[in-house]
């Protein structure tokens, strides 16, 4: 592990770090990849970083974090760690293909790269790169952006493993693959995992990704990942987020369409201490279909940032935005919700919804609805709301014979349960159901997956007596 010392920018700390260890940060990859992370440092060096005077960025304080010391595992020194003794996923009855990583490595035990029968290759970024050099260069860094001060040029130059998923044309991948990303460090570290998703034509993917931690130590994740969508491939896309108070997470997605393709992605947080999920979604070609859903449960002082827009390039498309969240304590929420309609892009339907509930004056939302549209044929709508559980509801539901807690927590369940059923993986559906429960009820562990702590499976229930409603 090495770390960056605090008495220089922030920066430059980066910089530094970078050359210092730019043998270990390339390994075998391509060329093209190694000029890739030149232009991104370079970006690092003249833009810096965002603060609270840039747009998207402005009640999201990224300076603390970055002021902080962290360790970086250029060797990947948790490589020997058995997985299976700490971790078990308690998804009852998903069969996925469950694929890891470690503080920000793949972990395997017989291969870094499986192929499949059909031809679908999962595995190690870092390997594929070695394996399939121009597959690889074809289209990593393509979509995500490097001219912006952000932390996606920070990725591009320090990444070094990540998920790769190739699906061929034709394929429908039976099952769902599942990235269980777990941090598990005694020391603050950062990490910068890299995934790669390519999906050709008339391909269907479903993809699970988990975060979680295994200790209450500080740790900042600052995860990418493209996926590009052929002509008539659908993909499905979940990220379920279950982190400590002291962990912080960017998770920056980045989606390019083509013709008729189909994809559906969901955000879940459930616990962690700062999180911010940026989406890019870039509709390329006619007749596309994007749907983001959101769902952020927060507490104490925990703060979540969603940060989204669905560019519109091409006719006769259609995007949804709906992202809910539920806050209690001092929490704070901040939605960014961009709708972007090019001069070409006529006959597009496009909808946006951010909705809030704050239980306690002293939780704060920052709901930035936006439409920017050049086509004049358009229909598009957007919508945003915060503000408390609705008093007649809970009237109706107390004189039905409910105390106020219970009837505060149907209430909680049934805002939120909007997003949950739209779910398509039913076991998983019924696990986030349970988990969003639980959550409402304050019951929730940060690593309530963890075999270390030792899950109860009975199912939790609301004290309410049905009969009264």
């Amino acid at each position: 592990m090495q770390n960056i010392t605090e008495n220089i920018s922030t920066e430059q700390r980066m910089i530094d770090l970078f050359k210092g260890n730019i043998d270990l940060i390339r390994g075998n990859e391509p060329e093209s990849i190694s000029l890739l992370r030149q232009k991104a440092i370079e970006t690092v060096k003249t833009k810096g970083f965002p603060d609270i005077t840039t747009e998207n960025w402005r009640f999201t304080d990224l300076d603390p974090l970055l002021r902080t010391v962290y360790d970086f595992d250029f060797t990947n020194q948790s490589r020997p760690f058995d997985i299976e003794k700490i971790f078990s996923c308690d998804v009852y009855d998903l069969d996925t293909f469950s694929v890891t990583l470690l503080n920000g490595w793949f972990v395997y035990q017989n291969a870094p790269l499986t192929t499949l029968k059909n031809g679908t290759i999962i595995g190690s970024l870092s390997k594929a790169m070695e394996v399939y050099p121009e597959l690889v260069s074809k289209y990593l860094g393509k979509i995500a952006p490097l001219e912006q001060p952000g932390l996606t040029a920070l990725n591009t130059a320090f990444f070094q493993d990540g998920l790769f998923i190739y699906v061929p044309e034709d394929v429908k991948v039976d099952k769902p693959i599942q990235l269980i990303n777990i941090v598990n460090s005694e020391r603050p570290v950062m990490f910068q995992p890299r995934h790669l998703i390519i999906q050709e034509k008339d391909s269907q993917l479903t993809l699970v990704h988990c975060d979680h931690s295994l200790t209450h130590n500080i740790s900042f994740t600052n995860s990418v990942s493209e996926a590009f969508l052929a002509k008539n491939a659908e993909l499905d896309f979940y990220k379920i987020q279950n982190k400590g108070h002291n962990s912080a997470v960017i998770n920056s997605s980045f989606f390019s369409q083509k013709q008729h393709s189909k994809l559906t992605s969901s955000a879940l947080t459930l616990n962690g201490g700062f999180t911010k999920n940026i989406v890019y979604s870039l509709l390329e070609e006619p007749e596309c279909n994007a749907t983001h859903n959101g769902l952020y449960l927060v507490d104490s002082n925990q703060h979540v940032d969603n940060q989204l827009e669905v560019d519109h390039a091409a006719p006769n498309c259609t995007s949804e935005q709906l992202y809910k969240g539920i806050l209690d304590d001092e929490a704070t929420a901040v939605f960014s919700g961009k709708i972007m309609v090019r001069r070409d892009a006529q006959k597009t339907l496009a909808y946006q919804n951010n909705k809030n509930i704050l239980l306690t004056d002293d939780a704060k939302a920052n709901t930035q609805p936006q439409l920017e549209i050049y086509a004049d044929d358009v229909k598009c709508s957007h919508g945003a709301t915060v503000g408390q559980l609705d008093q007649e509801a809970m009237f109706y539901l107390r004189s039905r014979g409910l105390n106020e807690r219970a009837a505060r927590q149907l209430l909680m369940y049934a805002f939120a349960a909007e997003v949950v059923r739209r779910i398509s993986i039913e076991p998983l559906k019924e696990r986030i159901d349970h988990l969003v429960e639980k959550r409402l009820k304050g019951e929730l562990s940060i690593c309530d997956q963890c075999m270390l702590h030792c899950n109860t499976k009975e199912p939790t229930v609301f004290n309410i007596d049905v009969s009264k409603l």
